[in-house]
């Protein structure tokens, strides 16, 4: 029997996660607590401060291991009954995992994740626990934090882009779409599927004529009533 289901891509950002008690830059003035972006979340930084960085992602894995998935993250996972669902996410905790949703994409990696900071293909899963200066891989190069930081590449794009050019139906939630190259996948999706944007602010202006629906509420309170919109029109 032919699968008929169709194709819901979701691009995800921080203001999915801020609901369940994970801070980010935007909401709070460019600050993770007290802590500027050049001070722990550039690569030079990492070259200047390997211990301040190292105990400042010790803080966010054991904060992103305290919280739970909200009712954003749930809602998504609906969809599933009903879709193929492919989840896109800038955010680097594991809420959408926890929370059930099958196929995760993390542009930005994973705080339950390090790696050799000279070999990227040396990654460990480490879940929660905290890592010090000292700690190194089997070949030797200190560990740090699975987390892509401003000045480097970001590998995970083209996969990014394949999985977004699949969608019957684009979902965009709690991001700005300020921050490249993630904000350029809204441009991979077809010209035929249709968008639902859910921020309550509202994104900068797509550059071209398309179908966008756009859903100004916080990400637990839109996202569910998006879901069942979904489910009752396009299921």
């Amino acid at each position: 029997m032919t699968d008929k289901k169709k194709t819901v891509v979701v691009l995800t950002g921080a203001g999915v996660s801020a609901e369940s008690g994970i801070q980010t830059f935007r909401d709070s003035d460019g600050l993770w607590e007290g802590y500027s972006v050049d001070e722990v979340a550039t690569i030079e930084a990492w070259q200047w401060n390997k211990e301040k960085m190292l105990e400042f992602y010790n803080q966010r894995r054991a904060q992103a291991a305290s919280v739970q998935p909200n009712a954003a993250h749930e809602a998504l996972k609906k969809l599933e009954d009903h879709f193929r669902v492919h989840i896109v996410t800038q955010n680097v905790d594991s809420l959408h995992e926890r929370a059930g949703s099958s196929h995760v994409l993390h542009l930005h990696g994973k705080l339950s994740e390090v790696k050799s900071s000279l070999d990227d293909s040396l990654i460990y899963e480490i879940g929660d626990k905290p890592v010090a200066l000292g700690d190194k891989c089997e070949k030797g190069s200190q560990l740090r934090p699975n987390v892509v930081w401003f000045g480097e590449q970001v590998p995970e794009i083209p996969n990014a882009q394949l999985i977004m050019a699949q969608a019957d139906i684009c979902l965009i939630i709690g991001t700005s779409l300020v921050v490249y190259p993630a904000a350029a996948l809204v441009y991979d999706v077809p010209l035929q599927a249709p968008i639902f944007v859910v921020d309550p602010h509202k994104p900068a202006e797509f550059r071209f004529d398309r179908d966008i629906t756009y859903i100004q509420k916080r990400a637990s309170e839109g996202v569910p009533e998006l879901v069942t919109h979904l489910i009752n029109n396009y299921g």
